[in-house]
């Protein structure tokens, strides 16, 4: 075999070699990415416009996440505990009906405890326990961000029917995740907030799980 044989036969390798390589990194990428979507499902898509669309920045971003706190256990919570937080968010419903703000806040901070309460980082940093959150509750923890933001812009909110109207749907987001977190999956006995048991007073606050009730 003449040198110049050999020459190209070493550049086919080469290049061979180089473009599976490609095809290997682009392979575990994309996987990479389909899993995290899944795990993270509309928190993914939010991390994406986070990062003006930058795919890869959003993924490393909830790699990191999952890398920090995927291998966090879920604390348990002794019936009594259960039941004094789900009789909290019954009366903040409550509270909603006269004074929405005071709910809303009430409601930012019975989340914060709870998650506390089962393990996630303490309710003192916001962020990185909501970066928890994410990982084990992605589905839900939008409602948490949002009662976080309403709690922090409530100021004279009774006064706007459309603030007021926000304030509400924020608590109904909440909700998804305070049921999340309150409930032990093995025991679906439990009493939920805002059931009879926990309700207070005659008047109705219009917030259900389902959405917001209007009248």
């Amino acid at each position: 075999m003449s040198t110049v044989m050999i020459i190209v036969l070493i550049a086919v390798v080469v290049v061979l070699a180089a473009a599976t390589g490609v095809a290997v990194t682009r392979g575990r990428r994309t996987g990479g990415g389909r899993s995290l979507k899944r795990r993270f499902g509309p928190e993914y898509d939010r991390a994406v416009a986070r990062h003006d669309g930058d795919t890869r920045a959003a993924e490393r971003d909830l790699g990191e996440r999952v890398k920090r706190h995927g291998s966090l256990r879920t604390l348990p919570l002794d019936p009594a505990e259960r039941e004094r937080y789900a009789a909290r968010w019954a009366v903040a419903q409550e509270r909603f009906v006269e004074s929405p703000s005071e709910a809303v806040a009430e409601a930012d901070r019975l989340v914060a405890e709870l998650a506390s309460a089962r393990g996630f980082p303490d309710s003192g940093h916001y962020e990185d326990q909501l970066d928890a959150l994410s990982v084990h509750h992605a589905h839900h923890v939008h409602g948490y961000r949002s009662v976080h933001r309403a709690a922090l812009g409530t100021t004279g909110a009774e006064e706007n029917r459309a603030a007021t109207e926000e304030l509400r749907a924020a608590m109904v987001e909440a909700r998804a995740l305070f049921d999340d977190l309150l409930a032990d999956k093995g025991d679906r006995s439990t009493t939920r907030p805002g059931s009879d048991k926990h309700t207070t007073g005659k008047r109705s606050t219009g917030i259900t799980r389902r959405g917001v009730q209007h009248g």
